[in-house]
């Protein structure tokens, strides 16, 4: 198992009120209730409002995380902001949260692995802290893809919603949160899921969709449901744990029915598998710190649980770990 010193002490959410359900996108887009149901389980997502930008989720987030467990920031001395849906080019998702929560010491980044971030961010927290190059590490997973989103691109539009949340990763070699990780990326697969910026072509060939999140979900699909079951079976095998070993399972919150086959693939439980897409929808970095969020408020994840959280998607890109959760 690999050494770690870094341990999660608390977490905090943000959705933005307002809902668009699957009754509102028949009003602007030829599908319905039923058909977004049963392909992808979820009813409704949350949409920011005009001026409501990822970091502004961020903070909220933050700010709850803040309340619920009674945290400060002074000492925090490193913001990492998991996101492929920044306010700005520059400054970073992190330095507003920096400047707008007034925190004197912290060095701030941005990370973008797409829906695979938040696993990265945790990742690379608890790296840097087990290395000794910090102490307190707030990582965030937040995303306003309503504001890149086609309405008018049926298969892309039903899917993704805004919000977020956040967990603050501190020093403790007695008692530490990460078990064993594991990642990968096929880069050769990128241009089945993209948002353009400075370059209109891939590989050679021009992109289809410019400025908005296009996918080709059957191909997304099958490279998720064959990828992802193999990394949870790597990490399950380094850390030395079977499929009955592990107490949640928290997936990317992408589509339920990938998450149905990711579980009876690699033999986890969906009966204890945790997702937040239902109510908000494919929330990218933002839905597995969501998905966590919502177990700790209803009571499902208790302290001393195994949890096995895996994020995939833009990139391509997975990372998945195991960590003992201690708060």
């Amino acid at each position: 198992m690999s050494k770690s010193a870094a341990r999660i002490t608390a977490i905090g959410s943000y959705v933005p009120e307002k809902r668009l359900t699957n009754l509102d996108l028949e009003q602007l887009v030829e599908t319905n209730d039923e058909w977004i149901l049963q392909r992808t389980g979820i009813r409704e997502r949350r949409i920011a409002g005009e001026y409501e930008f990822t970091s502004d989720i961020s903070v909220s987030a933050v700010q709850d995380l803040a309340e619920r467990y009674g945290k400060s920031f002074d000492d925090v001395d490193l913001i990492i902001a998991c996101t492929m849906t920044p306010d700005f080019k520059t400054p970073s998702v992190a330095a507003m949260v920096q400047a707008k929560l007034n925190i004197p010491n912290a060095g701030a980044i941005d990370l973008n692995a797409a829906c695979a971030g938040f696993s990265y961010g945790l990742q690379m927290a608890n790296g840097l802290i087990t290395s000794g190059l910090h102490q307190k590490i707030l990582v965030i997973g937040a995303e306003t893809f309503s504001k890149f989103l086609d309405y008018t691109d049926r298969s892309t539009c039903i899917l993704f919603g805004d919000g977020g949340g956040a967990v603050l990763v501190e020093h403790d070699a007695d008692n530490p949160s990460f078990i064993e990780s594991h990642m990968g990326t096929n880069g050769a697969l990128a241009n089945n899921l993209y948002c353009t910026d400075l370059a209109g072509e891939m590989f050679g060939e021009e992109l289809a969709a410019h400025n908005v999140v296009w996918q080709n979900g059957r191909e997304v699909y099958k490279w998720a449901v064959n990828t992802v079951p193999k990394g949870v079976n790597a990490l399950m095998d380094k850390a030395g744990v079977l499929p009955g070993e592990v107490d949640w399972f928290v997936p990317h919150s992408a589509n339920l029915r990938i998450i149905e086959s990711i579980c009876a693939r690699s033999g986890l439980s969906l009966d204890n598998t945790i997702y937040s897409l239902e109510y908000y929808g494919n929330t990218s970095a933002g839905s597995i710190p969501l998905s966590l969020a919502e177990g700790v408020k209803d009571g499902r994840i208790k302290a001393g649980d195994r949890l096995l959280l895996y994020g995939f998607g833009g990139g391509l890109t997975h990372a998945g770990m195991l960590v003992k959760w201690s708060i």
